[in-house]
């Protein structure tokens, strides 16, 4: 695995820790539990980080060092994917992998880098890529506009990453048209969508207490496109309507129980809520570990994901693992996820009167929302499970010859790479 800015180590809900981060850890366990041993190449932000790190038996993460041991936003990291790339191909000379799966354009750039100079050193054929792009630059541009702060280069690498890998992993339907318009062959492109740890997201356990006779919850990095303000905007008039009810929103720069007031966005969340005057409505609670999560979703009346554009969004899988219905735009992978009337209900993006509209009629109806809850739960362990997504990606790799068949359903364990002690 190579994900270059998305460590699977990373506290979630920063600026650029979000559901990428999960992604991978979870995808990368799934897979060692069929039997593979996974590397999990990324950038080190902390120059104390050890150079390799055990996530789990059969996971290892490797730091590299490309550019300033800092964080250091995403935007700003393709200046140092060569030196990625040679580290990748340093390792990948010496112990050849099976199979390079590449998270994120950038990541699949140094991907493609490394197997090439692999391969130009030692002759044969070059190890398969596999590419999930987890965002598209093309529809960021076409939703943020001048407000984008991807590098100028993401224009170009992004669809020439798309058409030289061996394969594409879209997480979603709409995604695999996109990728399609960027001339991505469509004989290369298979969709795999994300999932959820259904053991630990569950409805059974332990609930958050609440502040008021409602709760309604939001999970998402503190970035405008997430659509916080729209729910924030939502729950005014909620509050209008004469509705004891509070909003909970998880995710920013700040730590657990701290407040933000060093994240731009978190300010300019903190006067919305302000001057609609529902500030003593809504908590901020920063960033939250994942073992936190569920007693905080089972808590909830109403999950919302109301972002304006989504490539995939694992929160509602999350929500509807611990059977909580789901308001949802209908962007993205979103539309994949949620079915309308059935797990939750669709909103158009950027439409707080809609938002308010569906989570008070779910307010209103506690069997509704029961309903909703049983079928999401039913959706995500039919569909959803990492032990499955792990399955569909296994096959992608196993179509690609990446994989060495020892008896059904199993795969020999790829080499090992070696341990560097030193960058």
């Amino acid at each position: 695995m190579v994900s270059e800015h998305a460590s699977p180590l990373a506290v979630l809900g920063g600026v650029d820790a979000g559901g990428q981060n999960v992604h991978v850890a979870e995808l990368s366990g799934a897979l060692a539990d069929r039997g593979h041993h996974v590397t999990v190449y990324t950038r080190r932000e902390d120059a104390s980080q050890a150079v390799r790190v055990r996530l789990r038996p059969g996971v290892d993460v490797v730091h590299v060092d490309a550019g300033p041991a800092r964080s250091v936003p995403k935007d700003e990291l393709f200046p140092y994917m060569g030196t990625f790339a040679a580290v990748l191909a340093a390792e990948w000379f010496v112990d050849r992998p099976d199979v390079v799966h590449a998270h994120f354009w950038m990541s699949g750039h140094a991907a493609l880098d490394a197997v090439a100079q692999v391969q130009a050193r030692s002759g044969g054929t070059r190890v398969p890529v596999v590419q999930t792009f987890h965002a598209l630059g093309v529809v960021k541009r076409r939703h943020q506009g001048a407000a984008d702060t991807s590098p100028a280069e993401r224009e170009w690498v992004e669809p020439a990453v798309g058409r030289s890998v061996d394969q594409v992993v879209a997480t979603c339907s709409d995604e695999a048209f996109e990728l399609k318009a960027l001339g991505v062959p469509l004989h290369n492109i298979s969709v795999v969508p994300c999932g959820v740890d259904v053991t630990r997201f569950r409805p059974d356990g332990a609930a958050e207490p609440r502040g008021r006779a409602h709760r309604v919850l939001t999970v998402s990095r503190l970035v405008r496109r997430k659509g916080v303000g729209t729910t924030i905007a939502a729950l005014a008039r909620l509050v209008e309507q004469g509705r004891d009810v509070e909003l909970v929103v998880v995710g920013g720069a700040g730590v657990a129980g701290a407040d933000l007031p060093d994240d731009p966005e978190h300010q300019r969340l903190d006067a919305l809520a302000r001057s609609l005057g529902v500030r003593d409505h809504v908590t901020f609670r920063g960033q939250l570990g994942q073992h936190e999560m569920p007693a905080l979703y089972r808590s909830a009346d109403v999950v919302v994901c109301a972002p304006w554009y989504e490539p995939f969004g694992i929160v509602p899988l999350e929500a509807m693992a611990c059977g909580r219905a789901v308001v949802a735009s209908r962007v993205g992978g979103l539309i994949d996820t949620v079915v309308e009337d059935a797990t939750g209900l669709h909103v158009p993006p950027r439409d707080e009167s809609a938002v308010a509209a569906a989570v008070g009629a779910l307010l209103d109806a506690p069997d509704r929302r029961a309903a909703y809850g049983l079928a999401g739960r039913e959706r995500v362990e039919a569909r959803y499970t990492w032990q499955q997504v792990a399955a569909d990606s296994e096959r992608v790799y196993s179509r690609l010859g990446a994989a060495r068949t020892t008896h059904p359903g199993r795969v020999a364990r790829a080499v090992t790479p070696t341990e560097r002690t030193a960058r």
